[in-house]
């Protein structure tokens, strides 16, 4: 889209005051976001490294710097930062971190890592529902955190006994953190925060640096981040803000949609321009997005049009179980690509929750369509090939202090904080890794004697494997090492169940045994390889692995509602319109529907030319076949947009004809 419409151009060339872009579903917001960075940059000569453009995900970072790269001579966005929000608070607490109190290096904890911590921290506190309250004992700490409420105001306004309880897991959870060295997710925004408040000499220093913001997606930020932006903008009000409150759907982690209407309150001069000109869908699926989500209150009015044709009717799709749901869906695709010589990858299925993909995967393997799941765990990140993989980043480099802290106390060895605390202070004075300290007879004088010993005997340990990783056989070391640590008994004690334990050590062994076949690949040839490289293989590997992964294969899409935010393809389908799946259940019960809408209208907004809607008139709960009620927001959309599909008997001979159709496609398609 290289032509700018009226409205596009308006907000791309307003840099009078502050901002707001309301930019509904498909209208082009990105092309304006880059745009706009090009005008400050070329037109207003404000020089590229004092702009600041921030979204949520790497993915649409990266996707904004390349556009700005191919519009913008190199030269000019040297230093222009466009990142995600925690990206920029990592960095901000690089810079900063004497003035935090953290040392050079420090980790950063991701969800993992911070649920072990969690887990170790409520069984010491001999919480008797450690296991079950897990979830939300972290899920409430990261809400504390993203609405910058501090472990002690946390227990002052406990509401009861329980959030008392958490709010002294949350306050060991952060003298934790701090004692090895390390910051959790969260922390990138909070910290800054805590720190510009307490610092004003810190934050004009990075006002100085940021005279320019843009920010993405505006609806999904939390009260930290929005004070991040507050702080940073509050002098200038130099800063357009992008975002859609139709289509915030995060409240859950802390998004507050009604941080665009705080905007107004607190930049009285705020402009406002709608972006409403759709450039994706056709009209009809437009009609029906604005008809559903009209049923919501709002303080901004916007609709969507488009100049597109009308387009095919949104079909709604009734089957009898949710068996025959995934059949249809999986007999449609194959149906639709056959006849219309479509890819798999112009087909998305979405649904409300990850639980409905399981069925749907046996189907598309038993018809052998290949499909990619978004959002999937990958490999590297299970707690436990974690664990591994650190144990055996220290067994190359012993100095790898991440690697370390990470396995000191798994499994437990009683080492607590204050132990640790004392070492890494006396390692930072000698200026060596945490390692190395333990072998000075200074820490004798720094570090407890019953802390220290039990350090050295663990020491003395990964010595000696070490020493054997590199003078035997490494396998049966590796195998060994396992074994030495008693790592099976400790995920039978960590897991919800043995079945668990058993998956878990399962992948331990999958992990050595890839190990086996990297040194095996190259024996005898001029690409053999030793231990060392193979871990630090493996170590590239799962870094690589960490970044968004980018599929491009011809594979159906599967993915929830909330992860296909952001994305758009031609021909979708939702699963599950029923009441208690979408809306989902607990929405209903706190009366909390507005959320769920707004979640439909994501899902019908992603899709470029064909819409289906499916759900089951009944479904298995508990081992026992339960009628289900249809979604009301397939009431909500306009009668003359729809049709109704598998309403009458007719439904099973119409399945048999569309079956006959799609095996004469396939037989014709194969040259039969």
């Amino acid at each position: 889209m290289n032509k700018l419409n009226p409205r596009q151009h308006e907000a791309v060339r307003y840099a009078d005051g502050p901002l707001l872009v309301l930019a509904g579903a498909g209208s082009g917001k990105t092309s304006v976001i880059t745009r706009k960075i090009a005008y400050l940059i070329e037109e207003l000569g404000i020089p590229g490294r004092h702009i600041a453009a921030v979204t949520f995900t790497n993915k649409a970072a990266r996707e904004m710097k390349e556009r700005v790269g191919r519009i913008v001579d190199r030269g000019k966005t040297r230093g222009l930062i466009v990142s995600t929000f925690h990206n920029l608070g990592l960095n901000m607490i690089r810079e900063e971190h004497t003035h935090l109190g953290y040392h050079p290096g420090f980790s950063i904890f991701d969800a993992e890592d911070a649920k072990a911590l969690l887990q170790d921290l409520m069984m010491r506190e001999a919480s008797a529902e450690a296991g079950d309250e897990l979830n939300d004992v972290q899920m409430t700490i990261s809400s504390w955190k993203n609405a910058m409420r501090s472990p002690a105001e946390a227990y002052s306004k406990a509401a009861d006994e329980r959030e008392q309880r958490i709010a002294i897991v949350y306050k060991h959870y952060n003298e934790y953190l701090k004692a090895y060295n390390a910051v959790d997710f969260d922390d990138l925004i909070l910290l800054p925060v805590q720190l510009f408040r307490d610092n004003p000499e810190v934050l004009a220093k990075w006002r100085r640096k940021i005279r320019y913001m843009l920010v993405d997606e505006y609806q999904d930020t939390n009260v930290c981040q929005y004070e991040l932006v507050k702080q940073l903008v509050a002098e200038r009000a130099a800063f357009t803000v992008v975002g859609d409150d139709d289509q915030s759907i995060y409240a859950w982690r802390g998004a507050r949609p009604e941080n665009l209407a705080q905007l107004k309150d607190d930049f009285p001069s705020l402009k406002i321009v709608k972006l409403e000109q759709n450039y994706r869908s056709t009209s009809r699926i437009l009609r029906c997005a604005n008809t559903v989500i009209a049923n919501n209150p709002h303080v901004f009015e916007k609709a969507l049009w488009s100049d597109h044709t009308i387009g095919e009717e949104i079909r709604i799709i009734r089957c009898r179980n949710e068996d025959a749901e995934t059949e249809r869906v999986a007999t449609e695709i194959l149906d639709q690509k056959l006849k219309n010589g479509l890819d798999f990858r112009d087909f998305a299925v979405l649904y409300r929750g990850n639980h409905q993909a399981r069925l749907l995967e046996m189907k598309l393997q038993a018809y052998q369509i290949p499909y990619r799941i978004s959002g999937g765990q990958s490999f590297f990140s299970k707690n436990e090939i974690k664990d591994a993989m650190s144990y055996l980043r220290l067994m190359i480099n012993p100095d790898d202090d991440a690697a370390f802290l990470r396995v000191v106390n798994v499994p437990r060895r009683e080492i607590g904080p204050r132990t640790l605390e004392q070492l890494s202070h006396y390692a930072r004075s000698r200026n060596v890794s945490l390692f190395k300290a333990l072998g000075d007879m200074g820490a004798e004088t720094h570090v407890t004697e019953k802390g220290l010993d039990r350090l050295r005997r663990f020491a003395h340990w990964v010595d000696k494997t070490c020493e054997r990783l590199f003078s035997e056989d490494p396998i049966p070391v590796i195998k060994q090492l396992f074994t030495d640590i008693e790592y099976e008994e400790w995920l039978h004690q960590h897991s919800g169940s043995p079945k668990q334990a058993e998956r878990r050590m399962e992948n331990i062994w999958y992990l050595v045994e890839s190990i086996q076949r990297m040194l095996d690949d190259g024996k005898g040839t001029a690409d053999e390889i030793g231990i060392e490289d193979a871990i630090a293989k493996l170590v590239l590997r799962d870094m690589m692995e960490q970044r968004e992964e980018e599929d491009d294969s011809d594979k159906v899409q599967l993915l929830t509602l909330h992860a296909s935010k952001g994305l758009e393809f031609p021909h979708v389908f939702i699963m599950g319109l029923e009441e208690e799946i979408l809306p989902h259940r607990s929405s209903i019960e706190e009366g909390n529907i507005e959320e769920e809408r707004r979640l439909m209208y994501v899902g019908i907004t992603r899709d470029r030319e064909t819409l289906a809607l499916t759900y089951a008139a009944s479904r298995k709960q508990y081992g026992e076949k339960l009628e289900t009620i249809p979604s009301r927001f397939l009431d909500e959309l306009p009668e003359e947009d729809v049709k109704w599909e598998g309403l009458g008997d007719q439904d099973k001979e119409a399945n048999q004809k569309k079956g006959k159709a799609t095996l004469s496609a396939l037989i014709g398609d194969l040259g039969l």
